[in-house]
């Protein structure tokens, strides 16, 4: 009831928050900024005046929104193999992290958008430029909660493992990566968000379709309208992305005491 309650209190103040952004936008009528309801128009428009066979989605739907969504999934499907494989090593290794640290710490703090001109020249203009430039971005937050979960597994557990010697393989994959999940969900979550930030940036160069690709179009043909509606379907996008993998996490992580604590305060 609690949580019906707080989900109820957020679209109220989503509802009230798109009211007052239609009166500003009506009354000024500014030609950058349109009101939601002409966003909202030019949106079905675009994407859902299509023939009844193909669900009412126009070509441009499903020939950018599907593009955009398959190169996120990629890219953010590798970062996470790639990050909680990479940090379980580093993070169950007593020295490798010293080594690999300031390499990593230098590899985190170049934008990714400075190396898409170097990934077009390695890859080519593609989907797989636009991938890697996901994957290079994204890995980070997960490898680095990967190996903060895998370091802070209880003692007690380690030494019952050692006690009933264990084998290496199920004592990874049975004790140590289910006790890193809920940190491993954090980086997964801020992970999803950015992963959804570098597909529009790795799209605005050299790409054929996409949202990205779109709203850089549309900017250049002055259709503000169109344009916005590529901005409120990439929130919109964020916001269901986000919710589902909530979804996932709450379910994988239903077994913890604590897990089920943080849901009821969230839900009062």
């Amino acid at each position: 009831m609690k949580r019906t309650r707080g989900f109820l209190r957020q679209w109220l103040v989503l509802i009230i928050a798109v009211l007052l952004w239609e009166l500003l936008t009506q009354n000024a009528q500014h030609p950058f900024f349109p009101s939601p309801s002409k966003i909202l128009a030019t949106a079905g428009q675009k994407w859902f005046s299509g023939p009844p066979e193909s669900l009412f989605l126009t070509s441009e739907a499903t020939g950018d929104l599907f593009a955009s969504l398959g190169r996120v999934a990629m890219g953010w499907a590798l970062a996470a193999v790639i990050g909680v494989a990479v940090g379980t090593l580093l993070g169950r290794s007593r020295n490798l992290l010293d080594f690999v640290g300031p390499l990593m710490a230098f590899m985190r703090a170049i934008p990714s958008p400075v190396l898409v001109p170097v990934f077009i020249v390695l890859l080519g203009i593609g989907s797989s430029m636009q991938i890697t430039v996901i994957v290079f971005s994204v890995v980070w937050p997960i490898l680095l909660n990967t190996v903060d979960g895998v370091r802070s597994v209880d003692q007690v557990k380690v030494d019952t493992a050692r006690s009933f010697r264990i084998p290496r393989a199920q004592w990874i994959t049975g004790v140590v990566l289910p006790a890193a999940t809920p940190k491993i969900f954090a980086g997964l979550r801020v992970s999803l968000s950015l992963s959804l930030v570098l597909m529009v940036v790795s799209e605005l160069v050299g790409s054929t379709n996409g949202i990205g690709y779109r709203l850089m179009y549309d900017q250049r043909q002055f259709d503000f309208p169109a344009m916005w509606a590529g901005i409120v379907l990439l929130g919109v996008l964020g916001y269901v992305l986000n919710t589902l993998l909530l979804v996932v996490e709450r379910r994988a992580l239903s077994w913890q005491p604590s897990q089920a604590s943080a849901d009821q305060v969230v839900g009062g």
